[in-house]
């Protein structure tokens, strides 16, 4: 695989004096694209209704696609990595194709792992996503932050240093979630803590005017939550990964209840709604951009 420019790094290469953050780049593209990030989740369901087989070959035909369709189109594309890890080794190589396909387009990708650990196994996940000699870098991961918001600083430090970026779990919709979000220590809702760490970490590109580059994941469907727990999202100075608008709920309408006036630092997850659209490139490319259009109109 041809070694591509870092998209860190300003035009002239990774010798410049200073990355370009992550957060600076996700608003410019939102600026030109729209608040849309679409998913690409070949899971069993999704790859049989384009009319594919559930092999590797059909994922690959489902995800090729979805490049072709996504690329230079929206402002990040969300590879969801189970989907590929679940064939082994070749689907790793094919999720390194797709996120060499999206940054040949110039399109950033979001890599959904979800990881989080601790000490040096924790230094091994950022290596391996954030560091300056990962294989195939996205340019964010999402991260998990349930062992302690301070293990995740390995990712945190290295994301900052090369210029990638980081989505950290914070509030999410699914029923499981609320007993370990919504507990409370020291006054503080768990939810809060991670919060609260985002915005210290945002805080030197808050002072220079910019989008920082530690986003939180915060559902599009939780509701007066964030009311609720006294979560001071525009505080955060970072981006926020919306999922579950449309196919899973997530409208116009809960993104102001939750969000405020945080919402327009709101990238807009969207997979189902968009993906069903296929098995056409100019299909997905058409919905993909008309989803992303009502946001930007909605969202204003």
């Amino acid at each position: 695989m041809t070694d591509l420019p870092d998209p860190a790094y300003p035009v002239g290469g990774a010798g410049q004096d200073r990355v370009v953050p992550f957060g600076v780049r996700l608003a410019t593209a939102m600026a030109a694209h729209g608040p849309l990030c679409a998913g690409i989740d070949p899971h069993p369901g999704l790859v049989h209704s384009w009319g594919l087989p559930y092999d590797l070959a059909g994922v690959e035909r489902f995800a090729m696609t979805c490049v072709e369709a996504f690329g230079g189109r929206v402002a990040a594309v969300k590879p969801q990595s189970a989907f590929f890890e679940v064939f082994g080794a070749r689907g790793v190589d094919l999720l390194e194709r797709v996120v060499a396909g999206l940054r040949a387009a110039g399109t950033l990708v979001i890599l959904d792992v979800k990881r989080g650990d601790i000490g040096t196994t924790m230094d091994a996940y950022a290596d391996a996503f954030l560091g300056k000699d990962a294989p195939q870098p996205p340019d964010a991961i999402t991260v998990n932050p349930f062992l302690g918001y301070g293990s995740l600083r390995p990712a945190i430090d290295l994301a900052h240093a090369t210029g990638r970026g980081i989505f950290v779990l914070a509030l999410t919709s699914n029923p499981e979630g609320y007993a370990v979000q919504h507990a409370v220590l020291d006054g503080t809702s768990v939810a809060g803590h991670v919060v609260a760490g985002a915005t210290a970490d945002n805080a030197q590109a808050a002072g220079r005017g910019e989008l920082g580059s530690v986003g939180l994941v915060v559902g599009a469907t939780v509701g007066d939550a964030v009311e609720r727990l006294g979560l001071d999202l525009p505080g955060v100075h970072g981006p926020f990964l919306a999922p579950g608008v449309g196919a899973q709920g997530g409208t116009a309408q809960s993104l102001r209840r939750v969000f405020g006036a945080a919402l327009p630092r709101v990238l807009a997850a969207s997979s189902r709604e968009v993906l069903e659209a296929g098995p056409h490139a100019a299909d997905l490319a058409t919905r993909a951009q008309e989803t992303a259009a009502r946001l930007r109109e909605a969202m204003a």
